[in-house]
């Protein structure tokens, strides 16, 4: 069945996560921007097809992203947001790519425009009604469209458009959720946590090593926030600590085959288990999902094009195959195979506290089960007394490996006292390892 036919998507009653109705649904987005503008509609249907067999049901594409393509692609009429070429060939496209993601379940998170044309003020308080209702006239209806406001930008930076957008958009399509894109290293509940509109959280952790807090660079943050690094899980904490509460998820991580820091190729490149750690670390700090990128494909880099952007290795058709992808289906299946809207980051579990950076246990736990996963693969020990409340007397242990997705038992044990586990060796690869209580 198709999420909607569960009923319409909606936030949670304990305003953590997302529910088709009572069902709940687990975000797993993949990062398109530039869809609409590069790829042709067989392009597209392989692209989305090859994302459908991988989990994925969200896609986050731009629909006025780059300048040259709306002129190229006869988006707007005289550049003017006020004037969409309704008849054009560029809108009759996205339709179509709309209703091909519907018969394949898969919600479309549509960004309006990409961040830019605000900040320029092409996109602007005169214009932004006149763009958002026709918006809401042509998509409004559509099941599966999500909104997402914003596009790697401050909201302060347009702060009265994207509140009369978010509020038009809400009026107009009351039953379509509304989130917004931020700047790197930001989140929405920084500016938009008291706006009616805005449905769900999302926090751009960004491309950055814990040693790149500043490159000199244009997307240097230069607000007193705070640089979090590579703890994407502190954006969910923090969100989550901002009222009212909200269901928040990582819009952004570093994307696979990108460099460390984002503009220098030779500076090392992410690679899959770097968007495994991002994926679990926040999903297992009680995010509502996740969503996952690469580079070449988030640009959609092909054949002909000037240049390599963020140093892009290979074309979107040869990346779309790279491993994370695969890997991010072995989370939600993983997640979807408990209740784990019941769910909550659980630090006291582990008997020797919780440590820094890489050698973070993220612990996670709610009715009939627990999560812990180790990026490093180290030894750590469990007070198995604090699981007696939800696991009951016992509980059946299994290694569960996050890059084949295949679970691993090794022994039935009692909920008392303290244990220690130690992870599998891998014979290559990362060694990082979830491990996996539940009831017999």
């Amino acid at each position: 069945m198709k999420p909607w036919e569960y009923g319409q998507l909606q936030v949670s009653d304990n305003k953590r996560y997302l529910m088709n109705g009572s069902k709940p649904f687990f975000w797993l987005g993949d990062t398109a921007w530039l869809l609409f503008e590069k790829l042709s509609e067989s392009e597209i249907k392989a692209y989305l097809k090859n994302r459908k067999h991988k989990h994925f049901n969200v896609i986050q594409a731009t629909l006025v992203h780059s300048s040259p393509a709306v002129s190229s692609l006869e988006i707007l009429i005289d550049r003017d947001f006020a004037k969409p070429n309704a008849g054009g060939r560029y809108w009759a496209k996205v339709d179509q790519v709309v209703a091909m993601t519907e018969q394949l379940g898969i919600y479309m998170a549509l960004l309006p425009s990409w961040g830019s044309w605000a900040k320029r003020g092409v996109l602007n308080l005169a214009n932004v009604e006149a763009y958002g209702s026709f918006l809401a006239e042509r998509y409004g209806t559509c099941k599966n469209v999500i909104w997402l406001l914003g596009g790697d930008i401050r909201g302060d930076a347009a702060y009265d458009l994207y509140l009369k957008f978010g509020e038009l958009l809400k009026a107009r399509c009351p039953d379509q959720l509304i989130g917004f894109h931020p700047f790197g290293r930001t989140s929405s509940s920084l500016w938009f946590s008291d706006a009616p509109w805005l449905d769900f959280h999302m926090f751009q952790s960004g491309h950055r090593r814990y040693d790149q807090s500043t490159l000199g660079a244009w997307d240097d943050n230069k607000a007193a926030e705070g640089f979090f690094g590579e703890d994407n899980w502190r954006y969910v904490m923090r969100d989550h600590s901002t009222p009212p509460l909200r269901p928040t998820l990582d819009g952004e991580p570093s994307y696979e085959q990108i460099p460390q820091g984002l503009h220098d190729p030779s500076q090392p490149y992410w690679q899959d288990h770097d968007v495994r750690r991002y994926a679990y670390w926040s999903v297992f700090a009680g995010a509502c999902g996740h969503t996952y990128g690469h580079n070449a494909v988030m640009q959609m880099h092909r054949e002909g094009d000037s240049g390599e952007g963020y140093g892009a290795k290979s074309f979107w058709h040869q990346a779309i195959h790279d491993p994370g992808s695969g890997q991010m289906g072995h989370l939600y299946q993983l997640m979807t195979a408990v209740d784990y809207t019941s769910g909550k980051p659980d630090d006291d579990l582990l008997a020797d506290g919780q440590k820094p950076q890489y050698q973070r246990v993220a612990a996670f736990s709610g009715n009939d089960f627990a999560f812990f996963y180790t990026y490093l693969g180290t030894p750590f020990r469990v007070n198995l007394d604090s699981l007696g409340s939800t696991l009951g007397a016992a509980a059946s242990a299994f290694w569960f490996d996050p890059a084949s997705g295949v679970y691993s038992y090794f022994k039935d044990l009692q909920c008392e006292g303290i244990e220690e586990f130690a992870p599998p060796v891998k014979p290559a690869g990362h060694n990082d390892w979830v491990l996996v209580l539940r009831k017999p």
